[in-house]
């Protein structure tokens, strides 16, 4: 998996909510995003410069973000953001450390592979879950998920349940359809076709 460095500034929460949100708008007011980092005993709440997160954010590749905040680094990934619901700016971002020995959950991209045999037959392969939920230790979960379709036929599903890779526990309910071979009107008038021959 890549990696990314970010850097943060620690902020501190102040005791009165009127105080908090006034803070929050001053860090947004000037393009900061304010941040907080959890699952290594206390939580950490730190502000980030919008350009720094945009990386990270726009792109289909997952990364382990080396967080730098205030001189200390911090292994992590990022777990949740918060758009603005009109100028879909980015208001906050949950990131989770991360460490060697505990399994962390993550979605993966799921790439297709090969050329369905329904396709061939006039079919359309549609792709229904562009990420997975995978469950594993962060060291050994891949950039993408490659799912070949050669084998799969008119009409016909591939679904989590049926995928399988090592060293991971995919997540994701097992009778979600990942991807299927449509029938087209094309390919029903070919079978319609050859049953009337």
């Amino acid at each position: 998996m890549k990696s990314i460095e970010i850097k943060g500034t620690a902020r501190t929460i102040a005791a009165r909510s009127s105080e908090q949100a006034r803070a929050l708008k001053a860090i947004r007011k000037n393009k900061g995003v304010p941040c907080e980092l959890y699952g290594g005993g206390e939580n950490v709440h730190f502000t980030v410069q919008a350009d720094e997160l945009r990386k990270l954010v726009y792109t289909p590749h997952i990364y382990v973000v080396d967080l730098i905040i205030d001189g200390k680094k911090y292994n992590a990934i990022m777990k949740e953001i918060q758009f603005h619901p009109v100028q879909d700016t980015i208001l906050h971002v949950d990131f989770y450390q991360i460490n060697e020995e505990k399994p962390i959950v993550m979605e993966v991209p799921v790439q297709l592979e090969g050329l369905a045999e329904g396709v061939k037959a006039g079919g359309k392969l549609s792709l229904q879950i562009r990420k997975l939920k995978v469950k594993a230790l962060y060291n050994v979960i891949p950039e993408r998920l490659v799912i070949n379709v050669s084998h799969l036929g008119l009409g016909k599903t591939v679904k989590v349940g049926e995928l399988h890779y090592d060293g991971l526990e995919l997540v994701s309910a097992k009778d979600a359809v990942v991807c299927a071979v449509k029938l087209t009107r094309a390919a029903r008038g070919a079978a319609a076709a050859a049953a009337n021959n």
